[in-house]
């Protein structure tokens, strides 16, 4: 009766490997897939931090503690600063990463040949067979994630009219958005095209001109002036959205000893798709004097908007920033007499 026995012995370069050799080698690939990790928690942690340092910051401006153009100073600081610790944390780490592997590239060359010896005897192939088991495949990732910022300057385009004739100041009515998207690559073996896609909140304000304020006149809302001198009118709509971008764009090709990776930093990209999503709610601020007495008045109603947001939206940028526009496709008002569609055109992050 046949018997086959199996040996399984590791050869490097014609030599036995000794145990110890062994053990040292898989402490060092530990060592490794541990900062490989520690890479990914240091970008999480960043992002995670500049989200709550954003919703604070506008928490504050919500409670009129800080003005529109203090907040957005105070954001755009926030997200360089968080940048800048991603690059700094990652240059460590990969700096400790090279110091391992040029301490050890004797023993963590994934690329020697690492071959299993089996001896059979009684086999049809010989006495003794020689099994070559290399780690030919590389790991690679597709999918990232990201935080997704954007903010600027909002108005409406109106059936039959252009922005300079716009009821709404230019340089008052903004919008803001945060969001978290993913990315995944489309071809198997180029990066060039991305399919982009996540949840954002979307806030587009207008600030009315000429001391007026929205009136809800049954199925209609309209812009009337209001009876005495208003120091702030302002009208903000809050959307949850689901964006979808195909972004195009150049890629470094980054190559290790059992991995590869694309990176998109310091490359031109250009993004282009659409959203859709719901109305969240309205919210009418008015600030004025009466008798001497500061009033605010804060409505919070229907406004006879559109609940269904849908619109286009592209931007064009390099590395994590972008010159960035949105239109929205659906009327802001419903059964209007007249069509107003909202535009956003602003900076947008990638971080």
């Amino acid at each position: 009766m046949k018997r086959i026995i199996m040996i399984g012995l590791l050869v490097c370069n014609g030599l036995l490997c000794q145990q110890s050799f062994a053990q040292e080698k898989d402490s060092v690939k530990v060592k490794l897939e541990a900062l490989e990790l520690k890479k990914e928690l240091v970008t999480k942690e960043e992002k995670e931090a500049l989200k709550k340092k954003i919703i604070a910051i506008n928490e504050k401006y919500d409670k009129n503690e800080i003005s529109f153009e203090e907040s957005e100073k105070l954001k755009k600081e926030a997200a360089e600063l968080h940048a800048l610790n991603i690059d700094n944390k990652l240059a460590i780490i990969e700096n400790s990463i090279s110091l391992l592997k040029r301490n050890n590239e004797n023993q963590i060359d994934e690329k020697a040949t690492n071959t299993k010896v089996s001896i059979e005897i009684g086999g049809k192939d010989g006495f003794l067979k020689i099994d070559d088991e290399r780690n030919r495949y590389q790991q690679d990732i597709k999918t990232y994630s990201n935080l997704v910022v954007a903010f600027g300057l909002n108005n409406t385009i109106t059936e039959g009219q252009n922005l300079n004739d716009s009821p709404y100041k230019v340089g008052g009515s903004r919008f803001f958005e945060i969001g978290w998207a993913w990315d995944t690559r489309v071809f198997e073996n180029t990066n060039a095209v991305r399919f982009k896609y996540g949840v954002s909140f979307q806030y587009n304000g207008l600030k009315p001109t000429d001391n007026r304020y929205f009136v809800e006149n049954g199925t209609q809302t309209i812009l009337e002036e209001f009876p005495i001198n208003l120091d702030k009118s302002k009208f903000r709509m809050a959307n949850l959205v689901f964006p979808v971008h195909f972004e195009f764009g150049p890629s470094k090709k980054i190559e290790k000893e059992n991995s590869f990776r694309y990176s998109t930093n310091n490359k031109f990209k250009i993004g282009v798709g659409g959203y859709a999503g719901f109305n969240l709610g309205n919210l009418q601020k008015l600030k004025y004097k009466q008798d001497g007495d500061k009033i605010k008045e804060k409505s919070r109603k229907d406004f006879n908007t559109n609940n269904f947001i849908y619109g286009i939206s592209a931007y064009v940028g390099k590395d994590d920033v972008s010159l960035y526009v949105k239109y929205d496709l659906n009327p802001i008002f419903n059964k209007a007499i007249i069509d107003q569609n909202n535009i956003s055109l602003g900076v947008r992050f990638d971080l």
